[in-house]
């Protein structure tokens, strides 16, 4: 896996979260940026302790199944499979791409959740993918490369709708691996794991602006998905529970 800087987390600084303590929690490739609630727990150890043990659980996993790490398509569960592994494969499952498509997700839930033990609001996010629980209203913004609603849209997370996964995937943007073109496809789901695979398997099916209704279409059809956006050059498509607002 490449690295890439997390330049747009330079964006996040904004009066709107003020309330929130920031911190970033990194182990090798996997670099969180997350807020809390909270300060006065030193909750960034508490998070690379979860990272550690939800890498330890996949690598582990992977030194037995090697075939769960470049595997392109669904895989099968087996009977010694942690927890975060049968999260990853169902979700995988239920976009028909590679379990590993969820992986950034799925670290960012898993750590989300261990760290609401301890506060009640946490915003985790991995790579462009975020898992969130949220006592109040908050924006989250889009970044999609070269289209020119970087920076210029976000999306309104109310707190009754939470947690809740956001994730993106780009074929212009960032390492990640994508058949698309797209700029930036957005999906928020309760699950940040499936938010995740199913923004890789929309991202895969768009090459051109023509293939956003195709997109948006493909959405409506994995289950579990809340809302979807798509962005290709200058054009934006839609559908679902999303609430886009001007910057």
């Amino acid at each position: 896996m490449v690295y890439e800087p997390r330049f747009y987390r330079d964006w996040t600084l904004s009066e709107t979260e003020s309330d929130l303590a920031s911190f970033e929690a990194i182990v090798k490739e996997t670099d969180l940026f997350i807020r809390v609630s909270s300060a006065k727990k030193n909750l960034q150890k508490k998070a690379i302790n979860s990272i550690l043990k939800y890498r330890r659980s996949i690598e582990k996993y992977i030194s037995r199944h090697p075939e769960f790490l470049k595997a392109l398509a669904p895989v099968t569960l087996e009977k010694d499979a942690p927890s975060i592994i049968k999260d990853m494969i169902e979700c995988a499952k239920t976009c028909n791409v590679g379990p590993m498509a969820s992986v950034a997700g799925a670290i960012a839930q898993y750590a989300g959740n261990d760290l609401l033990a301890y506060c009640d609001e946490v915003i985790v996010e991995n790579g462009g993918d975020i898992f969130i629980k949220t006592n109040k209203k908050r924006l989250v913004g889009v970044y999609a490369g070269s289209s020119v609603f970087t920076k210029k849209i976000a999306l309104e997370i109310l707190p009754e709708k939470t947690p809740l996964g956001i994730c993106a995937s780009s074929g212009t943007v960032g390492p990640s691996l994508s058949f698309g073109k797209a700029d930036a496809v957005i999906i928020v789901a309760r699950s940040a794991i499936l938010a995740d695979a199913a923004a890789t398997t929309v991202g895969n099916a768009i090459n051109e602006v023509s293939d956003i209704p195709k997109g948006l279409d493909l959405a409506k059809t994995i289950k579990g998905i809340k809302g979807v956006i798509i962005i290709k050059n200058d054009k934006l498509g839609a559908w679902g529970e999303v609430k886009i607002t001007v910057c």
